[in-house]
Order: C-alpha cells, then structure tokens, then sequence
C-alpha cells in the first residue's frame, strides 16, 4: 500500500522543526530513522497531513557526551553509534549491548534512540533498557524545555507523554552506582525480532552483598514497557542467592495482562518473562559482584 498525500518538510534548524510542530501538532509527525513510521504509513495506520525530517539535526541531536558521571544522549543518536561509542560501553554496556543485536546493520544505521523512545512500541527493545536505566528525559517545544522522568513517559501503546509540539531531544542517563551491574536478555520474534519478552535487569550492591537497588523493566508482555515492582520488592535488601533471583522473577507479570498474538498465548508469554527475567537478574548479578 501506499501512505496518504503529505506535505514534507526538512528543516535546517530546531527552531524551524519546533515551528513546523507547533503549526499544525495534530497533524505532523517527525521522522529521524523511519523504519517504524514509514510502515505504519503505508498501511494507513497513521496518516499525517505533514511530515517533518529530522535529518538535517544530526549535527545538533546526534552526539554522546559525558555527564555529572551519567551519559547525555542526543536523540538522533543512532543504534550503531550507542553500540560503538566508547563511553557507552564502558559506562553502559548493556545499551551498547542490546543496540547492537537490534534488527540488523542497515536498521541500526538508521533507526534511532529518540525515534525508539518516542515510538513507544510495546515491543521495543530500548525502551526497557532506558527504563532499568533510570533516565530523564528532554523535550522541547515553542514553549521551552522540560525533562521528564522515564516512569512518566510511556503512557499507553505507542502513546507517550510528550505534548502536542513538543519533541524529544535528549536522553539523561544517571552515573552508574557503585559495585551495580545491568544485562537485557529477550526471546526474539523468529519473523520480526521484536521482544517477545524482553527484560532488562539492573542490581546494585551494598557493601554486605546485599541488593541495595533493584529494577526489573519489562518490554513486549504488556501495552507499554513496565517495572515489575513486585520483583523489584523481593530482591531489595535480600541476599541475591539463585533461589532469591527465581523466586524474585515468578513476580514478573504481578498485576499486568499479558498480550497474546498468534505466537504467543497469555500463558506462555508469561511463562517466559518469568524464565528471562530470572535470566536477566542473573546477568545483571554477575556484573555487578565483578564491578
């Protein structure tokens, strides 16, 4: 199929993108990597009057750079450059990590962070690393800028909080903690390599070997990426034993429908975020007992 008749536009500047969104927010959506956006198109899922490319950003809106300990990441930052950037990987490696398995070298050259988080497929890889991640991100519009925390920011099924004319610029990344470590692990769609299930997993470690911090966010299960709050509750101040990490995971899917497709029913898609979720933790323990 083909999309519905739409104006483009490639503007030079944030300025000129923030007024093109302010003009008509209804009816214009952004494109930075397209492989998410331009399907839907064609199926005539979304339908924009306007489209505006973002391309002639990258030189504003692509960029890793150090901060307060943390990362600052633009977001027209693409899948290979968080995969290849040295400072991701050693202050983040599981986002350099799950970058790199997306999709393959072609999408991963496009496909970008921002796009990824604005999106806000419920099968989306990056969503749920920047969630355990614990980030903040920033949107701007004609108005001015706001940061948002991640637990705000996924509202629903593609849907997020982000304003009519507002746009995502950048992702804030905390320093890393003490003695903490992160892992993403995910059972891949055979077809499409979306997340079946995909569960990022990030442990720190008091002095004791306690588990000081826990977050557990989940990706393809439900309409939006979540934290397994109950899993996070069983691990936080426990001793992070084999037994600990399984009996945290059964807590997975607490409180959440799991989605079920012609792939997956209910039941397994749960069964499985319970078996990568321990998974995942194991993971994330390893590196954190060897940070």
């Amino acid at each position: 199929m083909f999309p519905r008749p739409f104006d483009y536009l490639a503007p030079e500047s944030l300025d000129e993108v923030l007024a093109a969104l302010a003009a008509e927010p209804d009816d214009t959506k952004v494109l930075a990597g397209g492989h998410s956006l331009l399907p839907l198109m064609k199926l005539r899922l979304v339908a924009p009057r306007r489209l505006v490319d973002l391309r002639r950003l990258r030189g504003t809106l692509a960029y890793v750079r150090p901060e307060d300990g943390g990362l600052a990441i633009g977001a027209l930052t693409t899948y290979y450059a968080l995969e290849t950037d040295p400072l991701v990987s050693a202050r983040y490696p599981v986002l350099a990590e799950t970058a790199g398995a997306i999709a393959d070298l072609q999408v991963r050259n496009c496909g970008t962070i921002g796009g990824s988080l604005a999106h806000a497929d419920p099968a989306g890889d990056l969503p749920a690393v920047v969630l355990a991640l614990d980030a903040t991100l920033e949107a701007v519009s004609r108005q001015g800028a706001r940061r948002l925390p991640i637990s705000e920011f996924f509202v629903d099924a593609y849907t997020t909080a982000l304003a009519p004319g507002e746009l995502l610029t950048a992702i804030h990344l905390p320093a890393p903690a003490p003695r903490s470590g992160a892992a993403y692990a995910k059972f891949r769609h055979p077809a499409s390599g979306y997340a079946v299930v995909g569960v990022a997993a990030l442990l720190a470690l008091d002095a004791a070997g306690r588990v000081a911090t826990a977050r557990v966010a989940i990706t393809g299960v439900g309409e939006k990426p979540y934290r397994a709050q109950a899993a996070e509750a069983a691990l936080t101040g426990a001793s992070p034993t084999a037994d600990t990490l399984r009996a945290a995971a059964a807590h997975a899917v607490d409180g959440v429908a799991p989605l079920e497709d012609l792939f997956a029913s209910a039941e397994y898609r749960a069964h499985l975020t319970r078996v990568y979720a321990e998974r995942a933790l194991a993971r994330a323990l390893a590196r954190a007992q060897a940070a």
